[in-house]
């Protein structure tokens, strides 16, 4: 039974930065896809960032790139948000994902895989 658990989210004052944490505990996999949701309140739930596993193929959500860096460590199952210049649109919920089908990594796979329980963050 693989359980995702996100650490990381906070408040932060527009301008500065959070990293996110995600790792990946239960069923030891080898490949997959994870990647990052968020959702806030007055806003669909969004894609923010993906990678593969194996190899490290990365997307970005358009309202991210050239901010957020996803990065991660296949021996420690995890996966990392580095998110620079925060802005006030950027708070909300956000989920870590994964999916451990051997379908190539996209956002429609990851959103029926296995999410986190979220973690906040809020810039003002």
């Amino acid at each position: 039974h693989v359980q995702l658990v996100e650490s990381g989210g906070g408040s932060v004052q527009a301008g500065g930065s959070l990293r996110l944490t995600c790792v990946a505990s239960g069923a030891p996999y080898s490949g997959g896809c994870m990647g990052w949701f968020r959702q806030s309140a007055d806003k669909e739930r969004e894609e923010v960032a993906r990678t593969s596993m194996n190899p490290g193929t990365i997307t970005y959500g358009d309202s991210v790139k050239g901010r957020f860096t996803i990065s991660r460590d296949k021996s420690k199952n995890t996966v990392y948000l580095q998110m620079d210049k925060l802005q006030a649109e950027d708070t909300g919920v956000y989920y870590c994902v994964l999916d451990r089908s051997a379908r190539p990594c996209s956002w429609t796979a990851l959103r029926s895989g296995i999410w986190g329980q979220g973690t906040q963050v809020t810039v003002s």
